[in-house]
């Protein structure tokens, strides 16, 4: 069986509907996904708290449920949740050895939707500590990598998601994102990932810029996990008002007409390899020979937003590390504790002006858009970087400099994907970023779709190393 039939590489319509045939089980594929697995992730390292049994036991359920003809949205699919959304019964370590191990007590929102929905649960995904970085590297997680290139970062903080996707981990996978965790190893590692509208799809705890979001191979896949993951849940006190959308309406509007912002400068942080700059005017020029207007934008992102905003999220993360024990503060990974020591000394002033420039970013980031139906940029300055350095730079002075194209649109709120447009010279994904206005998240999913039908197919996705 090839890899494109292959029942791990199954995207999640084909599945429900062989499951509605009855030409396939969930039982089968879940066992298919777990062999998979097994094969990767001495490699790869994407997963933790994997129970096999418990795994197979949801399949079963599901297949029950399928014969007695109460199957739910998303039933038998199989799926991976990020560490840091709790699941009833499994600790939550937050990327981090520094914290204490306890079993949650109840889902988040997301793995409860995705629970009443019967997807089956394969495994949890790594991250860093405390998802301060934008990389597999953690003091907790074993050293994930990017399976295009296992000598590469898949990127973070959603860094075992990013490859579990890639590397075929079944079809469906959460993650979130504050600053570009979503949308960084989504792009590094060739994937689609929709970051949402904050409150979109509800997330406890909630906090300014905050979202989860799918994570998978295909719009499609993504767009059917938003109908359940964007079901309203009391929780999340940031939460939008529900609205029933139909998120597989895909088709969208006529791209004649529809004027496009194309971003290649994000005002600070690192320069666009001319290879990014390159694929990404490219995937412009594709939407342009369809009729849309393309105008290249001019900067809006200024250095103060970038050094006010990492000045207080140091302090902030600095309160809560200098909290802990003497001997669990030790075990903090190296690089996060010098970063959040560096806000150690922060006046009430700086802190406050800190503060001010997630509104200033905000105000810059909705008025640069305005006067377009979607923004096109980069979703990264640079490919991916060494499997076991913290950042593009490895710098903990310089710690955000690859979050330009990214961060601004946690602040604004506004929706916005990362999907694979093409591969730099060593075969290393390139990732497009687009987005939309505050709350058009289907919007994003319907050109992202029109881009995927007009980008055709791409190389095939990595498989595991051969057995030696």
């Amino acid at each position: 069986m090839s890899d494109s039939t292959a029942l791990h590489a199954l995207d999640a319509g084909e599945l429900l509907a062989r499951y509605r045939s009855r030409e396939l089980s969930p039982v089968e594929v879940t066992r298919a996904v777990l062999a998979h697995i097994e094969r990767w992730e001495p490699h790869l390292r994407a997963t933790w708290a994997q129970d096999s049994e418990a795994t197979l036991d949801m399949a079963r359920a599901s297949e029950r449920r399928w014969a007695a003809g109460e199957a739910g949205a998303l039933d038998g699919v199989p799926v991976t949740l990020k560490d840091n959304i709790a699941t009833r019964g499994v600790a939550m370590p937050l990327g981090t050895a520094a914290s204490e191990l306890v079993p949650m007590a109840d889902d988040a929102p997301p793995a409860a939707r995705l629970r009443e929905a019967g997807a089956v649960f394969v495994a949890k995904t790594t991250m860093p500590d405390y998802g301060m970085l934008s990389s597999g590297l953690s003091s907790f997680h074993a050293l994930a990598r990017n399976p295009w290139n296992l000598a590469r970062n898949p990127g973070g903080s959603s860094a075992g998601a990013g490859a579990a996707a890639a590397a075929g981990y079944g079809p469906l996978h959460v993650g979130t994102d504050i600053g570009g965790s979503l949308r960084l190893p989504a792009g590094w590692c060739g994937i689609f990932t929709l970051k949402p509208s904050l409150g979109r799809i509800p997330i406890k705890p909630p906090y300014a810029g905050r979202v989860a979001g799918p994570m998978t191979r295909t719009v499609h896949d993504s767009a059917r996990m938003m109908a359940v993951l964007s079901q309203p849940d009391w929780r999340d006190t940031m939460s939008l008002p529900y609205q029933a959308i139909d998120w597989m309406a895909l088709e969208g509007r006529p791209r004649k007409g529809m004027r496009l912002g194309l971003l290649l400068d994000a005002g600070w942080g690192l320069p666009v390899d001319p290879q990014i700059a390159a694929a990404v005017t490219e995937a412009a020029r594709l939407f342009e020979r369809e009729g849309a207007i393309v105008e290249v934008m001019p900067a809006f992102g200024k250095r103060e937003h970038l050094d006010g905003m990492d000045r207080f999220w140091r302090f902030r993360s600095w309160l809560d590390i200098s909290a802990l024990p003497v001997e669990r503060r030790e075990r903090v990974l190296p690089y996060i504790r010098a970063w959040a020591e560096g806000g150690a000394g922060a006046s009430a002033t700086e802190l406050f002006q800190g503060y001010n420039q997630m509104a200033a970013m905000r105000e810059a980031a909705v008025a640069a858009c305005r006067p377009y139906d979607f923004v096109l940029t980069p979703t990264s300055p640079v490919g991916p970087y060494a499997a076991e350095w913290a950042s593009p730079t490895n710098d903990p002075a310089r710690p955000l400099e690859h979050i330009g194209f990214t961060l601004p649109y946690n602040m604004s709120e506004q929706p916005a994907a990362s999907i694979n447009c093409g591969f730099d010279r060593e075969g290393l994904p390139i990732g497009l970023q687009i987005v939309g206005q505050r709350h058009d998240d289907l919007g994003v999913l319907q050109l992202s779709a029109a881009y995927e039908r007009l980008r055709g197919p791409l190389r095939p996705w990595p498989e595991p190393p051969a057995a030696s």
